[in-house]
């Protein structure tokens, strides 16, 4: 994906937030989302560790160069008037060749309603569209996140897709939501049917 493949920054500032990447600091803000159930439902797998946390974080710790199918930008999202981690966004390089990244976010419940996941995803996709030179972003997310499904709608994303009991999570059949934009319906942080003509 050579369109993609420019510095990408290290911290990124919103209205309310800053997202930067993780510190080996950051661990315990970290575990105390990813450890809980009702966050770990949605993503098919077990809640994590506090060694996972503080694992994933030192893996991630060099940033990525983001040229290749699978590299992935992670960044801690946090509060720009108090410290500490509320939440992360996730940009994965699902395709270079075809300039497709797969988008994604997890917050502490303790911030829900706060609109901070459609603020920091809105900033993350100003990235991949503005300076990562991304053609299409999708996420995938559990038909019985509604938060998520809120998120996605409200940053201007179609419904491209449902299917039906295509992930196992422990012994619930999981079914999923395939949400996309493309460059051209994204336009300075608008989605391009909420612009004026």
């Amino acid at each position: 994906m050579s369109a993609v493949s420019q510095h990408i920054p290290t911290a990124i500032a919103t209205e309310r937030l800053v997202l930067r990447t993780f510190t080996p600091d950051d661990a315990d803000d970290r575990y105390a989302y990813q450890s809980l159930p009702e966050v770990a439902r949605y993503l098919y797998r077990p809640p994590l560790t506090r060694e996972a946390c503080a694992e994933s974080i030192a893996v991630r710790a060099g940033g990525t160069s983001w040229k290749a199918d699978g590299d992935v930008l992670l960044l801690a999202v946090c509060r720009a008037d108090e410290p500490g981690v509320v939440g992360e966004v996730v940009l994965t390089l699902s395709s270079a060749a075809a300039r497709q990244a797969e988008i994604g976010w997890i917050f502490n419940p303790r911030y829900a309603g706060q609109g901070y996941a459609s603020e920091a995803a809105r900033a993350l996709l100003s990235l991949a569209f503005d300076r990562l030179g991304a053609h299409r972003v999708f996420a995938r997310l559990d038909v019985l996140n509604t938060a998520s499904v809120r998120v996605c709608e409200r940053l201007g994303m179609r419904r491209e897709a449902h299917l039906i009991d295509n992930d196992l999570d422990g012994e619930r059949w999981g079914s999923e939501y395939v949400y996309a934009i493309l460059a051209h319906e994204w336009k300075d942080g608008t989605p391009a049917g909420d612009r004026e003509n």
